[in-house]
């Protein structure tokens, strides 16, 4: 039998139930029994813990705060403000779709209302037999939005791999359970292989890396320090890149997915240039659903030569 592509799915070892894994054992468990309750008693119990995040002081309102002056400098500090407190309300619906997306079951994702625009570009690419690359954002729904549109299509994913061994067995072994496969942020050749074999890969290059491969280029008009990957994976696999935005509805009444139509001429034969493409694609997406975009990831963290922290 062939070996699937990306990383295998996690052997358990005796090792992850020593006693310093039992605080990560014991969040797992809360995380199932979230993912357990039913759909609107998950968004209430979401609500109502966004409300604690947005009270309580944290170390990650400063971040958001600063992200959001930066990328909406046309808004007053009124409106800044109010936008930084929706932002945190909605982290504590966050936490309760990646519940959902990691632990909830089949049957009860096939129970949350969703709507999904634009699957004819996605099929057509596969009709012509090439790979796809959905590119999108770190919204706060991601996770749970690739576990949906999943249920139409078979995807896969990138990931960084976790601190905690005990999360990695099991997020690992949840992913593998919807996804094709699921690649190592770092294993560049089994992805190029996956594209080029007609595969579909989620990915979001929106955040702030640390990597050799980086070009400083807009985002919010302000230079982000962005991985130039969309580019080199088009590039090396002739995949299409699909545009994919996702936004959950007001009062809980379920998400809205959109695949858009393929980029024309991309990639084209400047790597910095292709990247600002795609940071205006995603920044288009965070301008229709702002506060659910991760503005509590310190975006701007890598500065251009000469110019000042933001953090």
């Amino acid at each position: 039998m062939p070996r699937m592509p990306g990383t295998p799915r996690p052997d358990f070892h005796r090792s992850l139930l020593a006693p310093r894994h039992w605080p990560a054992w014991l969040g797992i468990g809360v995380i199932k029994l979230v993912a357990l309750l039913p759909y609107r008693a998950r968004m209430a119990l979401g609500r109502a813990l966004g409300k604690l995040i947005e009270i309580v002081p944290n170390a990650r309102r400063p971040v958001a705060t600063t992200n959001i002056a930066l990328c909406f400098p046309e808004l007053d500090a009124v409106a800044q403000a109010t936008l930084v407190d929706a932002h945190l309300r909605d982290l504590g619906l966050m936490l309760m779709e990646f519940a959902s997306g990691w632990l909830g079951s089949d049957r009860a994702i096939e129970r949350i209302p969703v709507t999904i625009e634009g699957i004819e570009h996605l099929e057509a690419a596969r009709a012509q037999g090439r790979g796809v690359l959905l590119v999108g954002g770190h919204f706060s729904h991601l996770e749970l939005c690739a576990r949906l549109v999943s249920q139409r299509t078979r995807i896969s994913g990138m990931y960084r791999k976790m601190d905690s061994a005990v999360f990695e067995w099991v997020v690992l072994r949840a992913r593998l359970g919807y996804a094709d496969a699921m690649f190592d942020k770092d294993d560049i050749r089994g992805t190029v292989k996956y594209l080029r074999n007609g595969g579909t890969l989620w990915y979001a290059p929106d955040q702030d890396m640390r990597s050799k491969d980086n070009a400083f280029v807009p985002f919010f008009g302000v230079p982000a320090a962005t991985i130039t990957a969309t580019h080199h994976l088009a590039r090396l696999s002739g995949a299409a890149v699909i545009p994919f935005f996702h936004r959950r509805l007001p009062d809980g009444s379920g998400y809205v997915l959109r695949l858009a139509a393929p980029l024309d001429d991309f990639p084209g034969t400047d790597a910095e240039a292709d990247t600002a493409r795609v940071n205006a694609c995603i920044e288009q997406m965070v301008r229709e659903a702002p506060e659910q975009y991760l503005w509590v990831h310190k975006r701007f963290k890598t500065r251009p030569p000469g110019m000042p922290p933001v953090y």
